[in-house]
């Protein structure tokens, strides 16, 4: 059967989707025996040698501009997957996509503060409601782990979406004049370099390659090739040939697509305040209806950084 390039385009978001939903309860589960850090440094190290003969030809950068990418890696992998990665090891994975998505609202606090624009009523109104969503599922109490790990956990994934919030205002600065896939393969490279002194010091720690398992093995290898390479090429599609609000709608999809892998894979638990919280949310996000123009899909972000997986 022959698709349209629309129903190819849609099909490659729904795949886009799936992947990066799925990759908060599935490295949750990679960890139960594989330490953060020692899944980042070799997620990126394997993403950089399938970068390479990509980019090959076309590696070069200027000098004057190095500082520009490494600050970007620092902000859009190093400080927001890692603490993605953290906030993972930390508390529940069904909490990622529900940060995740708070990321428009962020964006516009820093519209006002750092490009002084003036938002209007209803913009304050839903940002408010979305930040009191925030704070109900932070402070949420679940039955199975610690209060101060759960609240630590979802602290760092709320710096991970303020590290992305910085990374899309930095890109949107610099304008970098090369190809996409030069720039990613040089922010995968930095990446690699930034979590190798973390690694060594959880390996001389854990002894984890000593005892490298299938969830460990599967860990690295779904955040390299699916979440880091396919991901980029389902989602380089779909912005191709899709409008905004049709890739858009999708990613309210992702909670609960996460929802329905960490219930039976992890057992975590739905409490009231989590979906308290969730609805506080997707309300202050719809009154606010910044979701389009302040999402990620809308701006020229990396696809990796979409959920942080």
């Amino acid at each position: 059967m022959h698709l349209s390039k629309h129903h190819s385009a849609m099909l490659a978001v729904a795949l886009c989707t799936i992947i990066w939903s799925s990759s908060a309860p599935l490295l949750k589960w990679a960890m139960q025996e594989t330490p953060p850090f020692t899944l980042l440094f070799f997620r990126f190290f394997i993403a950089t040698l399938i970068m390479w003969p990509m980019v090959r030809s076309r590696i070069t950068i200027k000098f004057e501009d190095f500082y520009k990418i490494l600050l970007l890696t620092i902000t859009g992998i190093t400080c927001n997957i890692g603490l993605y990665y953290l906030g993972l090891s930390l508390s529940q994975s069904i909490n990622a996509p529900i940060f995740a998505s708070t990321m428009p609202i962020f964006l516009v606090i820093g519209s006002i503060i750092f490009l002084h624009e003036i938002p209007k009523k209803k913009i304050v109104t839903g940002t408010l409601i979305s930040l009191a969503g925030i704070i109900i599922v932070i402070l949420r109490p679940t039955d199975h782990l610690p209060l101060y790990g759960s609240i630590l956990g979802n602290t760092c994934f709320i710096l991970s979406v303020l590290s992305l919030v910085s990374y899309t205002l930095l890109l949107k600065k610099f304008k970098l004049p090369y190809a996409s896939s030069t720039i990613i393969f040089w922010m995968f490279f930095l990446a690699m370099i930034t979590f190798f002194p973390p690694f060594i010091f959880e390996e001389l720690a854990t002894h984890s390659l000593m005892t490298l398992d299938f969830r460990g093995s599967f860990g690295i290898m779904y955040g390299a090739v699916f979440s880091s390479i396919l991901g980029q090429i389902f989602y380089n599609y779909a912005v191709k040939n899709l409008k905004t609000d049709e890739i858009g709608i999708f990613m309210y999809l992702g909670p609960i697509i996460t929802a329905l892998v960490a219930l039976p894979l992890l057992h975590e638990q739905i409490t009231f305040a989590y979906l308290l919280g969730s609805l506080f949310v997707f309300l202050g996000l719809f009154i606010a209806e910044v979701r389009m123009r302040y999402h990620p899909f809308h701006h020229p972000v990396d696809p990796w950084l979409e959920s942080g997986p």
